[in-house]
């Protein structure tokens, strides 16, 4: 059994690899992400994050799909203690912000969906630097007050909003984020690395790294020359082109042959094995390209391999 990992100081435990759910309800029907989840939980998967905006982006979806179809998954197995769920507010485009009035409507429209009494996290999904933090943390932990919510954390949030954030929930005795869901990968370091890194550490909060492989860039199946079909190719692609990218591939390449390991697994491994990193984020459109995935859970890199890649990516 993979040893779960503590998610910050809450009392969740987390399986090493957060299963991304952007795409359930877009690129994987309902069926493909049944059948996607029902492997990741299988493999010994807990840990499955959505946000309620996805995914509004698709020609007649008006977001919440991801939600509603992990919602019918746990009750279809039954499962819903088994499973962390991890979602989002200030993106749907009905529930746009986070005011307070805002933050606790969204929040009843996502636990509709995921038909269930309570979000284990809630995060605030982008920052919204001109609404006060004392009005959005004052918003959470009444949602986590009354049962709604368990933990509460923050994505796409700067260092200084984040100590504010903290330092008013310290104060007031209010609840506190627990984790951080930054921009962060071997080959975009410079969001979470600094400040938001060092705060994070020191205020005992776990990251979550969303972009974890890239785009799919990191799963080294983008080469000079090659095309690959998927509706992120183009973000992916363009690291293709930078110096860091290509020392990136070569360094993964060879650690991925040592270990006889997909490239994407060491790719995970590498961000796993970073100081606050408790579970990186990565999402699977089929059941087949989950194994590389899920196998950051059994993959060591050795401190020579780790510094290797860090080095690479600088």
């Amino acid at each position: 059994m993979t040893s779960l990992r503590k998610l910050g100081s809450s009392d969740l435990e987390v399986f090493p690899l957060s299963l991304g759910g952007n795409v359930f309800g877009w690129t994987a029907d309902e069926a493909a992400s049944f059948a996607v989840l029902d492997a990741y939980t299988a493999a010994g998967g807990n840990f499955v994050d959505t946000a309620d905006s996805y995914s509004a982006w698709v020609d007649g979806n008006e977001g919440g799909e991801s939600e509603t179809v992990i919602g019918k998954w746990v009750k279809a197995r039954g499962n819903r203690a088994d499973v962390v769920i991890a979602t989002k507010v200030s993106q749907h485009p009905e529930y746009r912000g986070l005011s307070a009035a805002n933050i606790k409507a969204a929040a009843d429209a996502s636990l509709r969906r995921l038909d269930t009494d309570y979000i284990d996290l809630y995060y605030t999904h982008f920052d919204q630097p001109d609404v006060p933090v004392e009005e959005i943390i004052g918003a959470l932990d009444e949602l986590v007050r009354s049962g709604k919510v368990r933990h509460i954390a923050a994505s796409n949030i700067s260092a200084e909003r984040l100590e504010e954030s903290l330092a008013f929930s310290d104060r007031e005795g209010l609840a506190r984020y627990v984790a951080l869901q930054p921009h962060y990968n071997l080959v975009s370091r410079d969001t979470y690395e600094g400040d938001l890194q060092n705060l994070a550490e020191r205020s005992g909060l776990a990251a979550v790294p969303y972009y974890a492989l890239a785009s799919g860039f990191l799963t080294g199946k983008y080469r000079p020359g090659t095309t690959v079909d998927s509706a992120r190719a183009e973000g992916a692609a363009k690291h293709l082109e930078t110096e860091r990218g290509q020392k990136v591939l070569t360094a993964l390449d060879e650690i991925a042959q040592t270990h006889d390991a997909p490239v994407a697994t060491v790719a995970l491994a590498w961000l796993a094995a970073q100081p606050t990193v408790a579970a990186p984020i990565a999402s699977a459109r089929t059941v087949e390209q989950l194994p590389a995935l899920v196998g950051v859970a059994d993959l060591n890199l050795t401190e020579t391999e780790i510094g290797r890649l860090t080095e690479a990516s600088a």
